[in-house]
């Protein structure tokens, strides 16, 4: 291979300048879709495929013909793409604490995926939430690490159990209905200084090890493919370019053979974050060595990828970046390609489409938000429980702003990055659900915001108001306060007063509940971010099913709290503790 030919195959760019002449000339190994950049609006898995096999087509026309890899952020289903199936966000199945689902969850996911003609998937994400402020929070399964460690099994669903006898910390990718996973963000970013996203996380390598680091080594065990840096700091130092853990750490210590990839723009970031300061100063070409002498051997660069190859062949020529590091970094890219049978077989599988969205993978979506809901409250009087609802009410109000919104439902990270409601995608809302299980005998009242006539209405049997988040993901999910959106406290409260009263939380994190709000409503559940498959919280609510789900996360009291947790104070008087979750059964 020619140096060109190696540098083209350690980046990765959107597909939106992926032109085929780029493509074909740099030898450019992986292409990703941002956010959910479909090649249009509501694509399915089959413009997908048609869209990658072209990318793979100018690929495969190299000199060399080596196969590109597709990325997407399939954090919670195949969820960039128009009638997927959306599996509960991670904080959701942390409260389930059920590993063999995890990993049927991951299985699921990968079918959809490779049916779209996507081979890698930035997926999971393993970090350990200490701040519910952080606004990733949902992407954690647990602020317990031994419950992150547990929920790794998706990476199994997602590459294929390895065989018995297959080497540590070489990746394993069992064939094509499977995809490359990442284990993300090394390392630290869920305890960084008071939840801020690209914070700081201050530990001794010793804790950093015992809370953030073990989850790796679990990933590592079942051949995880790659691991994503974080876009945080250690003590100050920014993990783009700490030498110790890439290398030292995760490739040595850890013993991980497959490749590590920047995050979006980590390289520009690290520049661009940290402009007068090591050890990047002003100087792009400083960051690129950092970066890449430090372990970083795909780089996420997704729209100035050619300056990044000419800065970094200059940097190789010299002498700056070892030539070694480079074949290192190559090997490694090369070791996943073919781990996962991409020489082979390096175009999608049409046989795959009909699952998408399937019957069966809806049902698992449907089991996933049964086992992951946490039941708070249960009547006013412990001795005399609210739930299980009464199907065969007369007439049942049902308000909140997520009781009929797909977007709110599912969360971030679905069909896009940014926030959005409605009907993005193909699912049952929380409104259908309830429609669905009373039948035609019982009406339905439903309204947003109800009306001085409704709230006057005196033969309403109960009342079901979901409130909770607007979808985020990053910066928007910033919320120190971590307040109900959308006058959410105020329906609750309107409603409350009026008539017996289920709230149900749709929400990523904890959020703040008042005690007199706590006190007026009849019983609460957290139903974190569902998904498409809102029939699960039904099941539960009218009785067909027992809760199940444990708080994964401590839920605070007050926001200040939160402040002195992050200082190392145990929070001692939780409105919740870590680990609750009531059932119907005493036992």
């Amino acid at each position: 291979m020619t140096l060109k030919e190696k540098i083209g195959q350690m980046t990765q760019i959107e597909r939106c300048v992926a032109n085929p002449s780029a493509i074909t000339n740099l030898s450019i190994g992986s292409i990703l879709s941002h956010g959910g950049n479909a090649p249009f609006e509501n694509a399915l898995s089959s413009n997908w495929a048609d869209m990658v096999d072209g990318f793979q087509k100018s690929a495969l026309e190299s000199r060399l013909g080596i196969p590109l890899i597709y990325g997407i952020d399939a954090v919670h289903g195949n969820n960039s793409v128009h009638g997927a199936t959306i599996f509960p966000h991670n904080v959701g199945l942390g409260a389930t604490r059920d590993a063999e689902l995890a990993q049927r969850i991951g299985a699921a996911t990968a079918l959809e995926v490779r049916a779209s003609g996507i081979h890698y998937t930035f997926a999971p994400c393993v970090a350990v939430c200490k701040d519910p402020r952080w606004r990733r929070c949902y992407e954690s399964y647990s602020e317990d690490t031994e419950i992150v460690r547990k929920m790794t099994s998706i990476v199994s669903g997602l590459q294929g159990q390895p065989p018995q006898g297959h080497q540590h910390g070489y990746p394993f990718v069992a064939g094509r209905e499977k995809v490359i996973a990442c284990a993300k963000h090394f390392v630290g970013d869920g305890g960084t200084e008071k939840g801020k996203s690209k914070g700081n996380t201050i530990l001794s390598y010793e804790e950093l090890e015992r809370i953030h680091v073990a989850p790796y080594l679990d990933c590592i065990s079942q051949g995880v493919s790659t691991v994503m840096i974080s876009y945080s700091s250690w003590n100050g130092r920014d993990l783009h370019s700490d030498r110790f853990l890439v290398t030292d750490i995760l490739k040595e210590k850890l013993g991980f053979k497959g490749f590590v990839i920047s995050n979006w723009e980590g390289l520009q970031r690290l520049w661009s974050d940290f402009p007068n300061s090591a050890p990047c100063g002003s100087d792009y070409r400083n960051c690129i060595i950092s970066a890449v002498n430090a372990g970083i051997d795909m780089v996420m660069v997704p729209f100035r990828f050619q300056l990044f190859m000419q800065e970094l062949t200059s940097l190789v020529e010299s002498g700056e970046v070892p030539l070694a590091r480079i074949d290192d970094a190559v090997e490694r890219i090369l070791r996943v390609k073919f781990a996962a049978g991409i020489f082979e077989f390096p175009w999608a599988d049409g046989s795959l489409l009909d699952l998408v969205g399937c019957k069966q993978h809806r049902e698992l979506a449907r089991e996933a938000v049964r086992k992951s809901l946490v039941l708070l409250k249960n009547g006013k009087d412990p001795s005399k429980p609210f739930l299980p609802l009464n199907r065969k009410a007369k007439r049942i109000l049902v308000a909140g702003t997520h009781a009929d919104d797909l977007g709110y439902q599912c969360g971030g990270w679905t069909k896009s990055m940014i926030r959005l409601s409605g009907r993005i995608t193909i699912g049952t809302t929380l409104l259908d659900a309830i429609k669905e299980v009373v039948g035609d005998e019982t009406e339905i009242i439903y309204e947003e915001n109800p009306s001085i006539d409704t709230l006057e209405h005196n033969d309403i049997s109960f009342a079901i108001v979901a409130v909770g988040e607007a979808p985020y993901a990053e910066t928007p999910g910033d919320n120190s306060q971590l307040v109900i959106a959308f006058n959410g406290p105020d329906i609750i409260s309107l409603v409350s007063n009026k008539f017996p009263t289920l709230v149900i939380l749709i929400s990523g994190r904890p959020l703040m509940l008042e005690p007199w709000l706590l006190k007026k409503i009849d019983a609460l559940l957290a139903a974190w971010l569902p998904g498409t498959e809102a029939q699960g919280i039904t099941d539960v609510i009218f009785g067909d099913h027992d809760f199940k789900g444990q708080l994964p996360v401590t839920w605070f009291r007050r926001a200040e709290d939160l402040d002195r947790q992050a200082d190392g104070v145990k929070m001692h008087d939780p409105l919740f503790p870590f680990g609750f979750g009531l059932t119907y059964t005493k036992d």
